[in-house]
């Protein structure tokens, strides 16, 4: 009689009805929460696990978003017989890649503590760590399925129910759901994709939401080439000037989210030329009446004219109503002879192969897009001169689509200081003696938000001249003071290494070891960002004042000055 009495509680209770069937052979799905400072939050992105036949498959669960097709699908599966994870990710153009690693067996994870209770089932709490940080899993061995929200760290016996790393952060199971057994789905697809390392397959998915473009591939920089530029203004032609030493091209720029980022990369390396030489890539702006692609094809004469208060004539430097000057996108400055000096000179530094350029343009993203002019220039007078490769890169910082209409703006270069077109006959920035450089400009209707981009950098390389001497650059916007700075670098001994042409010197010291004005060989100089509140409709001045050193003899200095204005453009 017991034993028909307990049969019967049996078979009345659904939940030990489960209990009775061999929990190997179970199917289910499972619903993972964020989990963060305590609490579950249920606003975010669900984790999906479901499992049969001892494979589990993984996801996120975007499917209520209105993604943009970059994202790519990712599906992570968890083969239990063979402990084997397989990563899965099918990309915009249907081409699907997978990976495979092993296990991970919680090396040094120890249990901690009695049984904790999840949706109901005894979990044992696994203590350990992983890249320095503090990881706990609750692990469950209850319910016959067996999975994880979290690719590093399966758990070959049971499913883990809960993630947390660093006492903050993590996943905890929210749902579960049983399948019946005919009805499981089949998880591992029969065609994965094309397998490749997890290094590349890394790459992949990050690279799925960058646009790069490259606008110059390994291009000689140098002077007294035959130049035989392609007629007229073709979109991706090589074009030279300035007796091959700027190379520019027409380009178009892909159309991108606001809130983009963008970089631009420069490789250089010496053909031929040993000397450090001020480089700059710039957009040459062309929607007025002239532009600077004009003195490029017909040279200095045809452009603007600024006149000093010494009379003195600087051809293209400043805006006008019918001008504008180009836009530095990067100034650089190329080391000594990198590569092509590297065997000789022996001074027991292992010299670099090249040197690369990176900085954060996005402020420009405005100007980044669509069809533009691009050019690169560097100074030099050597017929092998140098190699110069340009990418820009536009990384998307949202997956979903925006509903929201694309932030218009104003962008207005207001001066160049930098003689692109020395090679050319193009004048020296030496306006700033006992004078400003002085720049007039219409703000139109429903600019909000503007910000001044700045870069200078002093130059004279003599012991007085202004490339070694510290100058505080002095900014005026209507009359009034709004910034001011000395352009100043200390670091240029961390650059020795690009330098094997660099002068020696008997106290241990090498040229490219010395600060300078705002740069040194083999660097980047910085932009500096000024946010400049209420800058009402209508005209307004901006002056800059630099102490400029005297000259002495043959020798003068001079200042590479860049500035331009980015504001947000509203209707009133």
């Amino acid at each position: 009689m017991y034993r028909i009495i307990t049969l019967l509680l049996l078979l009345s209770t659904p939940s030990l009805i489960i209990a009775l069937a061999n929990p190997s052979d179970r199917s289910g799905k499972v619903e993972y929460s964020v989990w963060h400072n305590g609490e579950i939050d249920r606003q975010r992105d669900l984790i999906i696990m479901e499992y049969n036949n001892s494979i589990s498959k993984t996801w996120t669960d975007q499917s209520g978003k209105n993604l943009i097709p970059e994202v790519p699908k990712q599906y992570n599966y968890h083969d239990y017989t063979n402990q084997t994870v397989y990563r899965q990710a099918i990309f915009m153009d249907g081409q699907a890649y997978y990976t495979q690693i092993k296990f991970n067996e919680l090396e040094g994870f120890k249990a901690e503590g009695p049984p904790a209770k999840i949706l109901g089932y005894n979990c044992q709490k696994y203590t350990g760590s992983s890249f320095s940080n503090k990881i706990e899993l609750w692990v469950t061995t209850d319910t016959g399925l067996k999975g994880t929200p979290v690719l590093s760290f399966p758990y070959t016996k049971g499913l883990v129910l809960k993630y947390v790393s660093n006492e903050n952060y993590g996943w905890e199971a929210t749902n579960i759901e049983f399948y019946k057994k005919k009805n499981a789905p089949k998880l591992m697809p029969d065609d994965l994709g094309k397998e490749i390392d997890q290094v590349n397959f890394g790459l992949r998915l990050a690279n799925a939401f960058v646009k790069e473009i490259q606008i110059f591939e390994d291009e000689q920089i140098n002077w007294g080439d035959n130049i035989n530029n392609p007629e007229g203004n073709k979109l991706n032609q090589l074009y030279r000037f300035a007796g091959g030493t700027i190379i520019a091209k027409k380009i178009k720029l892909p159309e991108v989210p606001d809130g983009t980022t963008v970089f631009a990369e420069i490789v250089e390396k010496s053909n031929g030329d040993a000397y450090d030489r001020t480089g700059s890539a710039f957009i040459i702006p062309t929607g007025k009446e002239k532009s600077f692609l004009d003195g490029l094809k017909s040279g200095v004469d045809v452009l603007p004219k600024y006149i000093s208060s010494k009379n003195k004539t600087y051809q293209g430097v400043v805006s006008s109503p019918t001008y504008d000057p180009v836009i530095e996108l990067m100034r650089f400055f190329t080391p000594f002879g990198v590569n092509h000096f590297n065997d000789k000179r022996d001074v027991g530094i292992t010299w670099a192969d090249s040197v690369s350029y990176k900085q954060d343009v996005s402020h420009l993203l405005p100007v980044l897009q669509g069809e533009c002019w691009i050019a690169v220039f560097i100074g030099n007078y050597d017929a092998g001169g140098h190699k110069v490769s340009l990418n820009l890169k536009y990384h998307l910082n949202q997956q979903e689509k925006s509903s929201t209409p694309k932030q218009k703006y104003w962008v207005q270069s207001l001066f160049n200081t930098t003689n692109v077109m020395e090679m050319a006959g193009q004048e020296y920035g030496t306006m700033f003696k006992n004078d400003t450089l002085k720049v007039e400009f219409d703000v139109p209707p429903g600019v909000k938000k503007a910000t001044f981009r700045y870069i200078s950098t002093g130059h004279g390389g003599w012991e007085g001249g202004d490339e070694f001497v510290p100058k505080k650059n002095q900014l005026f916007l209507d009359e009034e003071p709004f910034f001011s700075y000395t352009p100043w670098r200390v670091d240029c001994g961390t650059y020795r290494s690009y330098n094997p042409a660099s002068g020696n010197f008997w106290n241990g010291l090498s040229s490219s070891d010395y600060s300078r004005s705002g740069w040194c060989p083999g660097s980047v100089s910085q932009p500096y960002y000024i946010d400049i509140e209420n800058l009402t409709p209508g005209k307004h001045t901006i002056e800059v004042y630099i102490p400029i050193g005297e000259r002495e003899g043959n020798m003068f200095s001079a200042w590479n000055i860049s500035g331009v204005l980015i504001g947000q453009l509203h209707n009133e």
